[in-house]
């Protein structure tokens, strides 16, 4: 069986698929995009996608999908599909969906999720996305980060254009505070996780408030530098299987949802097995981070958020 069948539950009553493809591309890599989306969803199988407005690849992907819709390759009741609200965009959430559903040329996405808790000084089109001083600074807004999810969840409450809302880097201390503050729990909390730097605190807190945890960036960086990590290697010659599987697997096996990106066709056509990971496997990967913790995405702006190891 492969994980990419696997469907994690959430707290509104619909369920995710709990590996999802990530759309983050750099302009340089825009030529095989179309190919490395199409060969997702047609030949491995994806059936969630996983974009923001800042990736700017929504106009693209909506292409992509309306193409796949009119040859009748795939039906949109049959994807899931997540985008976000940037922080330029944070005292206008609506706008940002509105910008995301015209381009992906949806009439609804499955998820919204805030994509940071900050907020950035920039024009009503959220220009521009990272506004910067003359000394490189991030310029921010004084505004309430949480206000972005409050008219979020008028959004969620009040139209069709959402099936779910939920949140991205949050930590614990800004989620405390979202629970206290607000009636709708997030559906989801997107984050850096890998065994690198498992975060288990976070993890835990999620589970217990039974918001579902969706990892980003689970190989690492540029080089994907957790796939050769000794122990991954050896449990994949253990199992017989790629270093990215075990990966994929130890938060799949989990109850976590995973966002992989690959541009290369071959790769992504391969999918990912199900791998009967062992309590004692997900400890000893665990250990990696909890023992000498690593962060490999670490924009400035974030080092306030109060996310630990930035």
């Amino acid at each position: 069986m492969s994980a990419l069948d696997i469907r994690i539950p959430l707290n509104n009553g619909t369920s995710i698929p709990a590996v999802g493809m990530g759309t983050v591309c750099p302009e340089d890599k825009k030529g095989p995009f179309k190919k490395a989306i199409v060969t997702a969803i047609v030949d491995a199988g994806y059936r969630h996608l996983d974009t923001a407005w800042f990736y700017g690849v929504e106009e693209d992907l909506g292409d992509i999908l309306q193409e796949l819709f009119q040859e009748g390759k795939i039906k949109r009741e049959e994807l899931f599909i997540t985008t976000k609200c940037w922080p330029s965009l944070w005292n206008n959430p609506e706008k940002s969906l509105n910008d995301s559903l015209k381009s992906l040329k949806l009439d609804y996405v499955d998820l919204f999720l805030q994509h940071w808790p900050l907020t950035f000084k920039s024009d009503a089109n959220g220009q521009p996305p990272v506004p910067r001083d003359d000394n490189g600074k991030v310029i921010f807004d004084d505004g309430d980060f949480l206000d972005t999810y409050k008219k979020m969840i008028d959004i969620y409450k009040n139209t069709d254009k959402v099936k779910a809302i939920g949140v991205s880097n949050y930590s614990i201390g800004n989620l405390e505070r979202l629970l206290k503050e607000t009636d709708v729990v997030p559906a989801v909390n997107q984050f850096e996780l890998h065994p690198q730097l498992p975060l288990q605190d976070l993890v835990d807190f999620c589970q217990d408030h039974k918001i579902v945890v969706e990892a980003y960036s689970a190989f690492g960086s540029g080089g994907a530098p957790v796939t050769k990590l000794p122990l991954v290697n050896e449990l994949a010659k253990k199992y017989n299987v790629t270093p990215a599987d075990i990966l994929i697997n130890y938060h799949t096996v989990s109850g976590r949802v995973v966002l992989p990106r690959s541009q290369n066709p071959e790769r992504i056509k391969k999918g990912y097995p199900k791998v009967p990971l062992t309590k004692e496997d997900l400890e000893n990967l665990a250990e990696i981070g909890e023992l000498k913790p690593t962060r490999y995405i670490k924009e400035d702006w974030g080092k306030d958020i109060g996310m630990p190891y930035w």
